[in-house]
């Protein structure tokens, strides 16, 4: 009898180690997936908003002189946006597009025909819905981030991470210092 119940206890821990493991694996493949996922809809974002750029320059040129810095500066965030492979290069593009538009936009106030074109007003308000879009895709992402890299760190969970190989950390999607620096914007220029 008492050999019976112990068989049936052990029998019991083999179960509830068994379900843990699988449950512990399961939540590595979905928070993982969810994190690709997160990933892929920053990628669209940033690529949607990358899309807008060349009609907004075009529209912007038939409008204003400007000076030639603010258009290249635009173009060269575009190529990092659509060139990025990591989180880290993806957050350096966007950051030097927002930076880059920031200052388009606060240089366009000076031209009134261009403020009240329906073409600008439309793309302005484009990025701006695009922006909030990445604000939110980032936010998600960073969220999926955490959680992944909390599930291999605690404890017991980071013994079965190290046993399947998915202890690898996430890398979070966000703004150096410096690209956290508000964009400077020189009308002095704009006399001449």
């Amino acid at each position: 009898m008492i050999d019976l119940i112990i068989l049936g206890v052990i029998v019991l821990i083999i179960v509830i180690v068994l379900l843990w493991i699988i449950t512990t694996y399961n939540a590595f493949v979905q928070i993982e997936k969810q994190v690709q996922n997160s990933w892929a809809q920053i990628d669209v974002q940033l690529k949607r908003q990358a899309d807008l750029i060349p009609n907004l320059v075009e529209t912007v040129k038939g409008y204003a002189k400007f000076e030639k810095k603010v258009l290249t500066d635009v173009t060269k965030a575009r190529t990092a946006i659509m060139s990025a492979k990591t989180p880290a290069q993806a957050a350096r593009g966007e950051n030097m597009l927002s930076g880059a538009l920031k200052s388009i936009f606060a240089v366009a106030e000076s031209y009134p025909k261009l403020q009240a074109s329906e073409n600008f007003k439309a793309l302005q308000e484009e990025l701006s819905s695009t922006a909030n879009k990445v604000a939110f895709a980032r936010q998600f992402y960073n969220d999926m981030v955490m959680k992944w890299n909390t599930l291999i760190l605690q404890f017991p969970s980071n013994v079965l991470a190290n046993m399947f190989g998915k202890n690898k950390e996430k890398e979070s999607f966000e703004a150096s210092a410096s690209e956290r620096k508000n964009t400077k914007v020189d009308f002095s220029d704009l006399s001449k």
